[in-house]
């Protein structure tokens, strides 16, 4: 039986576990960072800065999504966008993807947010179809932009 619960700070090494797990299947390993610390300082102290959500299959952890607020100054109302869902090969094609997205669209009605948000690789076929099947549409006017690193750095000691 699949369930979706909170997580808790207990589970941040296994949402570490997890994390790591998603960015070798997405081919980002290298760029995998967090450590249970991260997740255990930024998800669940006085200012969570995430809400994350644990998937079991009869007990075993079978995959996480990670949630947090964004705001839309056009529709005057905030979203919640989609950091992460992952589910472990193993428990793949047994609805865990749906269950997770029922329940996170239930939270956007309950709490009164008016958008959920996410991105998607483009290689990742499977994502995408189910993610079509759903309804969701591609934002193709809009490109994803990042500053990170030495680039982040850079332009705050500019000004």
């Amino acid at each position: 039986m699949i369930s979706i619960r909170p997580a808790t700070i207990d589970d941040a090494p296994l949402l570490a576990t997890m994390i790591r797990e998603l960015a070798e299947y997405e081919r980002l390993l290298d760029e995998a960072r967090a450590t249970a610390e991260d997740l255990a300082r930024d998800g669940f102290g006085a200012d969570p800065k995430f809400r994350s959500m644990i998937a079991e299959v009869d007990g075993q952890a079978a995959g996480y999504s990670l949630l947090f607020r964004t705001y839309s100054t056009f529709r005057g109302s905030a979203g919640l966008f989609l950091e992460d869902i992952y589910i472990r090969p193993q428990f793949r094609r047994m609805g865990i993807g749906k269950a997770f997205f029922a329940h996170i669209t239930e939270i956007c009605v309950r709490e009164g947010y008016s958008s959920l948000r996410w991105e998607v690789l483009d290689w990742n076929a499977p994502a995408i179809d189910f993610y079509r099947k759903l309804g969701a549409v591609f934002l193709d006017e809009w490109k994803v932009m990042s500053l990170t690193g030495d680039a982040l750095k850079a332009v705050a000691m500019k000004f």
